[in-house]
């Protein structure tokens, strides 16, 4: 049953099983609706948290552009800015694209890292088909926003590691979450300017990494939003991963401890020959990621002083041990939450991407841009969020021991962990799940979602949740799919429209490595903790060869 009252009166074309739209010339009226929006007041009553209200800055109409996959048929690009309540903070800055043929569906996108920028409303799901429609080309009315704060020039390219903007209250709870709601409401009413009062028959939000995070805060805060959900490597308790950044930092900031590129890279090789078959074939990914026991001593240097890239000192060894145990936290959080399981830098995960994983350079104070992705998260959260001096040195902070900041840091657990398994609300409206995860993910543990996956098991039963949830993990995707050993492709919003608007839930789902040197390989996306294993005959690129074996 659809949650919202369709009304189409006026419109040419509102279908919600539409899945393309075509090229088209643009049309005047289409061209005059859209520009109509521009200078629209959007009133604070319209929106379920408190704002100053907004209005809408631009209205551009935009041709059909693209072709097959890539096509986006004409829409109206709008852009919108809603003010604060406190007039410090700065304001939420949000996008939308508005099709002139719309299949009356949305989809809201998630950032990613400190976002301060706008997703592009354009794009596709995380880890999404090279050769189906986005969004968009699908005829979904698309929005996103900077989650209230925009970063600064100076931080390009990695403009999501800036976080500045939680020197201020209102930007730091909009970042965590309240901005989600506030611009899904806001953009709701412009639907309904541009569509004569219509609001979407079936709205979704599909978000990685921080946008994993928001997927998972919009089914728990406000369950009957959105009837699908997509949260891709989830940073779901994202202040206790910051601690686990922080004894990142600590770990690899003592004197000999940081393993440099060659080294990341002989480690790397070195888990891939020694794990990769222990799947039933050797193809470069390891499947089976809790069967991978690589014991890094065998790399251990005979001298101090070794030659780059040739073997580990022992301090290095020590470093990826820890980083690769779990953290146990000496304190309770306010979240609830007691420590963070580590990372499989030991099963494969590629570490020689300079802004995730170890990056190149050790931490130091100042923090190096050079230094991994996580420990400048932490360096940031350190000195905004935290102790609130842009001047603080982060590696003075111990995690394990923050001494007068651990009041802070526990504040902060209970404002920033998504952490509530207690999903039935969301179910109950009808809600649909897919948590997906890479095995080699060098920035979020798919350990960490596991866990959270298992508590929501625990708390709703395994039934219960089988009938509205789903958690799939990808053997060899990374990170963002960059530079990943198997760079994931899975048309989850297909299968996610099935299972809410047909109530058919996934069945023997297929995800294709979209690396062009793969020629097009398939594997089953298999449901954690089962992983692909090769059958011992057929064609090992084709899913149809593998079986999803339990460890």
């Amino acid at each position: 049953m659809n949650r919202y009252t369709i009304l189409l009166a006026g419109s040419a074309v509102a279908l919600a099983g539409l899945t393309a739209v075509p090229a088209q010339a643009a049309s005047p009226s289409a061209s005059e609706a859209c520009t109509g929006l521009a200078g629209v007041a959007i009133p604070a009553s319209a929106i379920g948290l408190a704002t100053g209200g907004g209005h809408v800055r631009q209205a551009t109409p935009v041709p059909a552009s693209g072709q097959g996959a890539s096509a986006v048929g004409e829409h109206c690009r709008v852009d919108a800015a809603l003010r604060p309540v406190d007039p410090a903070a700065p304001d939420i800055l949000m996008r939308i694209a508005l099709p002139t043929v719309w299949n009356g569906k949305a989809m809201m996108f998630g950032g990613g890292g400190y976002d301060g920028t706008i997703p592009n409303v354009a794009g596709n799901v995380p880890y999404g088909p090279a050769d189906q429609p986005v969004p968009l080309g699908r005829g979904y009315a698309t929005f996103a926003s900077d989650s209230g704060h925009q970063a600064a020039p100076d931080f390009q390219p990695a403009t999501s590691l800036d976080g500045s903007f939680a020197a201020n209250d209102e930007a730091l709870r909009n970042f965590s979450g309240d901005a989600l709601k506030k611009t899904r409401d806001a953009a709701l009413y412009l639907v309904g300017k541009r569509y004569g009062g219509a609001r979407p028959v079936h709205s979704y939000f599909a978000g990685g990494s921080t946008g994993g995070r928001e997927a998972l805060a919009v089914a728990q805060r406000w369950p009957r939003d959105f009837d699908g959900v997509i949260a891709v490597y989830p940073a779901w308790n994202a202040a206790t991963l910051d601690l686990f950044f922080g004894y990142q930092a600590k770990v690899l900031s003592q004197p000999g401890a940081f393993p440099g590129p060659a080294e990341q890279e002989l480690l790397h090789r070195s888990v891939i020959n020694a794990c990769d078959g222990r799947d039933g074939l050797r193809d470069g990914v390891v499947s089976n990621e809790q069967g991978c026991r690589f014991d890094p001593r065998v790399l251990r240097c005979a001298a101090d002083h070794p030659e780059d890239g040739t073997c580990l000192t022992d301090r290095q060894i020590r470093a990826v041990r820890e980083l690769s145990s779990p953290l146990r936290l000496p304190y309770r959080l306010a979240s609830g939450e007691t420590g963070y399981p580590g990372f499989p830098f030991l099963s494969g995960a590629a570490m020689t991407t300079p802004l995730l994983g170890m990056g190149t350079t050790a931490p130091a104070d100042p923090m190096p841009k050079t230094s991994g992705y996580g420990v400048q998260f932490w360096d940031q959260w350190i000195r905004y969020a935290v102790t609130r001096d842009p001047a603080y040195n982060s590696l003075a902070v111990d995690p394990l021991r923050p001494g007068k900041w651990r009041s802070r840091i526990s504040e902060l657990s209970a404002l920033q962990d998504v952490n509530d398994p207690d999903l039935s609300r969301f179910a109950k409206a009808g809600g649909r799940l897919f948590i997906v995860h890479g095995l080699a993910d060098e920035l979020v543990s798919h350990r960490s979602t596991a866990q959270y996956f298992a508590r929501v098991r625990a708390t709703m039963g395994a039934s219960a949740t089988a009938r509205f949830a789903r958690f799939y993990t990808v053997p060899g995707a990374n990170h963002a799919n960059v530079k990943a050993t198997f760079t994931a492709g899975w048309d989850s919003l297909t299968a996610l429209e099935k299972w809410v608007e047909n109530s058919a839930a996934p069945q023997r789902p297929v995800v294709t490595d979209t690396n062009p040197a793969a020629a097009g390989r398939s594997r089953p996306l298999c449901e954690y903790p089962t992983w692909p294993r090769y059958r011992g005959s057929g064609d090992p690129n084709n899913a149809a060869s593998f079986t999803c074996a339990r460890f």
